[in-house]
């Protein structure tokens, strides 16, 4: 099944496009994020600029764009570099300046000859009672009047692009939109009132008013569902795909379980019990299990991913654990190492630090089947890391591991079940865009006992006071976390402003002061995030937020330095590393002023609410899914046209157009099914593309 021909003349390189040579071919790929023809025609205008007023200059409101027929009068250039040159117009009602500054004087008389007719378009303003137009948009003569006089897209651009340039590139590119096939239902496409597809994408670029700019105008929404329903169709091909590699039914008898809920020191919570429930029935049937366990901070995750692993090891097989870092490896192999122990079950942990005969000893107990449970990085899934009979795999904070990823895995093994776990919870649109092909369990409440994270907004003015605070809690025992923001544009920006931190702190606490960066290598971070754990520290600045992921009950403190700068499910997984153990945690927001409305409804929600899940689409809701959880980097689905906070409805109306296709189509093979194959490779779907020419 290769591309269809129709859309070659969409992914010819930028440089195919009239007067884009390959300076500006780089500088425009920068700016809509591809090569191709096809990048530049889902970039979306942000604005218009209405060009239509026409009239004479006396009747020109100030402050309206317009576009005018003036004839050329004199020039007033002027010595001084400082100072604007004029050009002098008129019609038969009056006179206009038009006012340049930092021009070429050679470049001014070229366009503006006196006594010429000429068209000039933009704002006026009025200066001193008297109009004047600066720095027109556009100049020409009368004959280019119906071109100048409409409505213009304005772009976002970047440096060494004009909105000019970028509209003469897109008038070019729109001349290559071919005619496609329908994809969509009929009875759907005639109720919502859509254009086609290559109506749509050209109005896309046509806005004539606000309404058109609104994301769920009827252009901008009928590509946006395009989008979706190319990416949920991807997602339920490749989880059917997934669930035809056969799986194999475990034998659930929950014996060694018994023995770990008895040493357990507390009840497990309803939540936990309902996803083991799930998954059981999951690992029990003989189609394979992908699951993905959402939990807030602190919902007890873990102790559900153990009990599943349980599963595999009593049906004689092996599970493993993956987590992103080994400082989380470890961790996770120190929480349930004294539980695996009262099951009698034999577990290793495997991270790139071991080396030689360690190693060596290590592949062979995973070989051999000696070690039934492994617990490590992404070594663990290596080429030379040979299982003897892998029945389950889990990985921990899966936004680090996407669709392809998980493809991978399968591979090691027919037939593994998949048990995915992220302490970052996700509102449920983006669920559905980026785990689509999982099934989903929820920890929605948090073990007994705990108690809520108390959050304090402070301006930074009070720093003094806070470390004074600090000091006496220190003093008492308790540990505290100070988080640097990250300036993503300079890590050595963020290093600077950690290690100014790091020296104010230890002016005050002394050699009990640690830091973490960046630019530090892993087993760097390890030795001071060890330090910190073993109590040998009692602050730890930290500009990555990432590394921070690790259980220390006695910490009670955390600092968000600049928290205005951080999304608000960053600070929320930032505030639950405290509170995880009996006393009474803190979580102070250090903030600079003022605050712009979104900052003050983002740190105004942390104090209000614990809930992963409201915070999560509260996020959702006031920045969009651009960068929702810091997850640009991190096989999540991107979208160019659809916008999660937006189209919600629209993503549940393309999930369940994708199932009844694929149940009455799988093979896309009817009419539709032709044309959903060709929407497929308009949006790059490679996944879904693959397995229909593997068949």
């Amino acid at each position: 099944m290769s591309r269809p021909f129709d859309l070659d003349p969409l992914f010819r390189a930028l440089v195919a496009l009239p007067g884009v040579g390959p300076r500006n071919a780089k500088l425009i790929e920068k700016l809509v994020g591809g090569p191709k023809i096809l990048d530049l025609l889902f970039h979306a205008p942000v604005d218009f600029v209405d060009r239509r007023f026409k009239g004479n200059i006396s009747e020109v409101p100030n402050g309206r764009v317009v576009t005018l027929e003036v004839v050329v009068g004199k020039h007033f250039p002027n010595a001084r570099k400082n100072l604007p040159y004029r050009v002098s117009c008129s019609d038969d009602s009056g006179t206009l300046s038009l006012v340049f500054f930092h021009a070429k004087k050679d470049w001014i008389v070229k366009q503006l000859p006196e006594g010429q007719r000429v068209i000039v378009s933009g704002r006026v303003d009025y200066f001193q009672g008297k109009p004047q137009m600066v720095h027109p948009d556009a100049l020409g003569k009368p004959e280019d009047r119906a071109s100048i006089e409409r409505v213009e897209p304005i772009y976002p651009l970047t440096q060494g692009i004009t909105n000019k340039l970028l509209n003469k590139c897109i008038a070019a590119a729109e001349k290559m939109i071919p005619d496609l096939p329908e994809w969509l239902e009929e009875n759907y496409h005639a109720r919502q009132k859509w254009p086609a597809w290559k109506e749509a994408l050209t109005n896309f670029h046509h806005p004539e008013s606000e309404k058109d700019l609104d994301p769920l105008s009827p252009a901008r929404a009928r590509l946006a569902y395009d989008e979706l329903l190319a990416n949920q169709l991807t997602l339920l091909i490749v989880r059917d795909h997934q669930r035809l590699i056969e799986g194999r039914s475990l034998n659930i008898s929950k014996v060694l379980r018994e023995k770990i809920l008895a040493a357990l020191p507390f009840q497990l919570t309803v939540a936990q019990q309902r996803s083991l429930s799930e998954i059981d029935e999951d690992m029990s049937k003989p189609a394979r299990m992908l699951r993905l366990l959402q939990g807030d901070v602190g919902s007890g995750k873990t102790i559900v991913a153990c009990l599943a692993m349980l599963n595999a090891v009593e049906s004689g097989k092996q599970a493993a654990l993956m987590t992103p870092t080994e400082i989380l490896a470890r961790q996770h192999a120190d929480t349930l190492a004294p539980l695996l122990r009262e099951a009698g079950v034999r577990a290793v942990t495997l991270t790139g630090r071991d080396k030689g005969k360690t190693r060596e000893t290590m592949l062979q107990q995973i070989r051999n089947g000696a070690a039934q449970i492994i617990i490590g990085t992404h070594a663990i899934f290596q080429k030379d890391v040979q299982y003897d009979d892998l029945g389950l795999a889990v990985i921990d904070e899966q936004h680090r591991f996407g669709v392809q990823q998980r493809l991978e895995l399968s591979s090691k093994n027919k037939g593994i079940d998949l048990l995915v776990m992220t302490a970052t919870p996700i509102p449920r649109t983006l669920a559905m865009t980026a785990y689509g092909d999982l099934d989903v369990s929820k920890l929605d409440e948090k073990p007994p006992g705990r108690k809520p994270v108390e959050t304090l907004l402070l301006p930074s003015e009070k720093m003094d006071t806070l470390i004074d605070r600090l000091k006496k809690k220190t003093s008492e025992g308790s540990r505290a976390y100070w988080v640097c923001p990250l300036v993503e544009e300079s890590e050595l920006v963020d290093l600077a402003a950690a290690e100014e931190r790091f020296d104010i702190l230890k002016q005050t606490f002394g050699e009990r002061t640690g830091l973490i960066h960046g630019r530090m290598k892993p087993p760097e971070k390890d030795a001071v995030m060890e330090k910190f754990i073993a109590g040998h520290l009692d602050i730890l600045v930290a500009t990555t937020v990432i590394e921070v992921g690790v259980n220390v009950p006695e910490a009670t403190v955390m600092v968000i330095e600049h928290a205005e700068r951080f999304g608000l499910a960053q600070l929320h997984q930032l505030r639950g590393r405290v509170g995880r153990g009996g006393d009474q945690s803190y979580c102070f927001l250090l903030y600079s002023g003022p605050l712009g409305e979104t900052a003050k409804a983002r740190l105004s929600t942390l104090r209000e609410t614990e809930d992963g899940f409201v915070i999560a689409e509260k996020d959702l809701q006031l920045r969009g899914a651009g960068d929702l959880l810091g997850l640009r980097q991190s096989g999540m689905a991107e979208f160019r046209l659809a916008d999660l906070s937006v189209h919600g409805e629209l993503l549940a109306a393309a999930r369940d157009d994708a199932k009844l296709i694929l149940s009455r189509d799988p093979r896309l093979a009817t009419e539709r099914g032709r044309a959903l194959r060709t929407l497929l490779y308009l949006f790059e779907r490679d996944q879904a593309i693959a397995y229909f020419q593997s068949g």
